[in-house]
């Protein structure tokens, strides 16, 4: 065993998502297929399930694991809460070819890539697993003031309370 040389290994960042999946194995492959993951490690129980899988999509890293209510009170998937708790974000060079790639892959839209507000192209989907994302390109870089504008101009509800 040797001691570390530093507390955040390297590749990562300081918040790395950790998914509870039902079908870990399968949550993988299909975010091979969707996302273009790179399968970094992966952990098997003698049962089969994943105790923990590493992941890394784009610059980031994701781990995910099977459920082990057994074991861990907090270990439920989406699928057995029937909600979500986390949306996970992607960044990516082109969000509707990723959205339709994901689609395409397996997953079901939510929310057609459009253009916001705050400068980005986004929209958003539910995975196989019940895991939503939301993914955006950066079109536009604005200022606060500039996000505000837009915001009261036609993007916020009539309700809102001016910031």
């Amino acid at each position: 065993m040797t001691k570390a040389t530093q507390a955040i290994p390297p590749g990562f960042h300081t918040i790395t998502p950790r998914l509870v999946i039902k079908g870990a194995a399968k949550a993988i492959e299909f975010y091979k297929k969707a996302f273009g993951a790179e399968e970094l490690r992966r952990m098997p129980t003698p049962d089969g399930r994943l105790m923990h899988a590493a992941l890394r999509i784009g610059d980031s890293v994701l781990f995910l694991c099977d459920e082990f209510p057994e074991h861990c009170a907090n270990s439920a998937s989406p699928e057995t809460l029937k909600k979500t708790h986390a949306t996970m974000h992607l960044y990516v060079e082109d969000a509707d070819a990723a959205l339709q790639k994901a689609i395409e892959a397996g997953a079901t839209e939510l929310m057609p890539v459009q253009d916001m507000f705050w400068g980005d192209r986004y929209g958003g989907l539910v995975d196989p697993f019940g895991q939503t994302w939301s993914i955006a390109s950066r079109i536009e870089d604005l200022t606060p003031e500039e996000m505000k504008k837009r915001m009261e101009t036609g993007c916020a509800p009539a309700t809102a309370a001016k910031v």
